[in-house]
């Protein structure tokens, strides 16, 4: 682990003057942790092994130093001199479709005024391959890719990896979970031996150690505190069973949300649900794996703007994906790992916003609750909403501690009715008028 002073602000980091312009242009007030501690030595040519989840800075970590080194060398190098062809010089190598499109597009804004001398190009499935084999001519200086794809490409000459000089698995964790192990080697045998190896990653599984340990030469080793659940509010609400949907539908109306992500675990939970709130009159989109890659595109960019309220997404919308001053992450389903949930959770509460993450858990869901508790060492406690109770037969078993939250007045019957300061008003900060 790193032991040298953290630096302060972005010129101490050794970053060239257009970079320097455009971070203050993007408003970046400090380097985050893992910024402060990894990019003067990717500068300094090491490999690295972060630990450091979506949220925490880790696209500039990379993307800084890599234009940075780019610039110098073609700035080195006489016209004459420099190579030519379908060759890549820094790849990136990511989980998601979704995940390429957002790291090419702000590569590309970290580049902003290196007057178009890196060329960066992002590749993934679902699209027409043409485009991309046409976007790779005559070589790039970044490829972002996911490794299905790259490998497609590979395979009809519009790309090779033999000059590649620096690389970046981001997401490891992910990407292995994923099934990409077999993938990824196919692409590192490709590759020079000697290069500039970065990996990150929010979880150390044996897989990823393993990858350490034959790819990686004397890294740096870098470990953040994960900063996704510092700004994010956690409640649990413990609801009778078969009465999700309703108490969703009350909460979604009762506060008036904008641009809340709602998780499920199947894609088919997806439509399922949409179509219940569409019954209770709430208008909802869905995202999952199974929606042609344009569609999915087109929903998130509507979401980010805005012009989407209600989203519901399987896992695919819980890692990478950066949505601006997201104020409510709802768990319907809890995520089947204990690290999925902080990947959620994490959606919302980004860049020093303050976000609110609720989890809505029946008697089938407590004792799952709790392993997620024990695994990410938290403890949170147990509420009710006014109006939807616990029945008798399910309160002893889902009660830890019990503090019913109170209906507005003319929402309905209720019990010990109780009118509220708007003072003391717990869910002022996420309401959206």
């Amino acid at each position: 682990m790193t032991s040298a002073t953290t630096p302060n602000n972005f010129t101490d980091l050794g970053l060239i003057p257009p970079l320097l312009a455009r971070l203050s242009e993007m408003e970046y007030q400090q380097p985050t942790p893992i910024q402060a501690q990894a990019i003067p030595s990717v500068l300094a040519g090491r490999d690295l092994i972060a630990g450091a989840n979506t949220g925490s800075g880790k696209t500039a970590t990379f993307a800084l130093p890599m234009l940075q080194k780019l610039m110098q060398y073609q700035l080195g190098q006489s016209e004459k001199s420099t190579q030519k062809g379908n060759f890549v010089t820094g790849l990136v190598l990511v989980p998601t479709r979704e995940l390429a499109v957002q790291v090419a597009d702000s590569i590309r804004s970290y580049a902003a005024h290196l007057n178009g001398a890196i060329k960066t190009v992002a590749v993934f499935g679902g699209v027409s391959v043409n485009k991309q084999m046409l976007a790779l001519r005559g070589g790039s200086d970044i490829v972002v890719a996911t490794p299905g794809r790259l490998l497609d490409l590979i395979s009809s000459n519009a790309i090779k990896l033999d000059k590649v000089s620096t690389l970046v698995l981001d997401e490891a964790d992910r990407m292995l979970g994923l099934g990409f192990t077999e993938e990824l080697a196919q692409l590192l045998a490709l590759m020079p031996a000697k290069k500039q190896t970065l990996l990150f990653s929010a979880t150390f599984p044996l897989q990823v150690q393993s990858l350490t340990q034959t790819l990686l030469t004397d890294p740096v080793e870098i470990q953040v505190q994960s900063s996704d659940a510092s700004t994010v509010v956690q409640r649990v609400f413990t609801v009778n069973k078969g009465q999700k949907t309703e108490v969703l539908a009350h909460l979604i109306e009762q506060h008036q949300w904008r641009q809340a992500l709602i998780f499920v675990n199947a894609k088919n939970h997806c439509e399922h649900l949409a179509q219940k709130l569409e019954k209770r009159g709430i208008s909802a989109k869905v995202f999952h794996g199974d929606k042609g890659q344009s569609a999915r595109t087109r929903v998130l960019e509507e979401f980010k703007a805005g012009q989407i309220d209600i989203l519901i997404a399987t896992d695919i919308a819980a890692r990478g994906l950066d949505i601006e001053k997201l104020p409510v992450v709802i768990n319907y389903n809890l995520p089947r790992s204990p690290a999925d949930y902080m990947h959620r959770i994490g959606r919302s509460g980004r860049a020093g916003e303050v976000g609110l993450a609720l989890s809505l858990i029946d008697h089938e869901d407590s004792h799952h609750f709790k392993i997620i508790e024990k695994k990410n060492k938290f403890r949170l406690e147990r509420e009710q909403v006014a109006g939807f109770e616990l029945d008798e037969s399910n309160d002893a078993a889902l009660q830890t501690v019990e503090k019913p939250m109170a209906k507005p007045e003319g929402t309905g019957k209720k019990k010990n009715k109780q009118k509220i300061n708007p003072e003391d008003d717990v869910w002022a900060g996420w309401r959206s008028n």
